[in-house]
């Protein structure tokens, strides 16, 4: 027997909250479908607020002119490539991290961490 439409929109909501408020998981066990839910949705909305926060800085500054709207234009997209740079190296990171949390291996998930710390203030300079 299939669960409810009804009952699925719950179960999608409630993931949805849980990982807004981020609450305490260990996602080693149980589904990979929430796991991954809980882990994109911070990011979906994060990339959200700044698409959101371009547009509205692109309505302020239009009164200004359309120099000032250019300017906009071209620092969102050196924005946008520098948080692809960031989120490249923030997946690896996740992904270093899980290999060595799901091994039972918390020193090596520390060492993988600081050394991502290291890479990104390397990077940053």
């Amino acid at each position: 027997m299939s669960p409810s439409p009804q009952r699925g929109r719950n179960r999608i909501w409630r993931n949805i909250h849980d990982a807004v408020i981020g609450t305490q998981q260990d996602f080693t066990e149980g589904s990979i479908a929430r796991a991954v839910a809980l882990l994109a949705v911070p990011m979906v909305l994060e990339m959200a607020m700044e698409s959101l926060f371009g547009i509205v800085d692109v309505f302020f500054v239009a009164r200004m002119g359309a120099d000032a709207v250019a300017t906009v234009g071209l620092t969102e997209g050196m924005l946008t490539i520098v948080f692809g740079v960031a989120m490249g190296l923030s997946m690896a990171t996740t992904a270093m991290v899980a290999r060595r949390t799901g091994e039972k291996d918390p020193r090596g998930a520390a060492v993988a961490a600081v050394h991502s710390i290291g890479i990104g203030l390397a990077i940053s300079r």
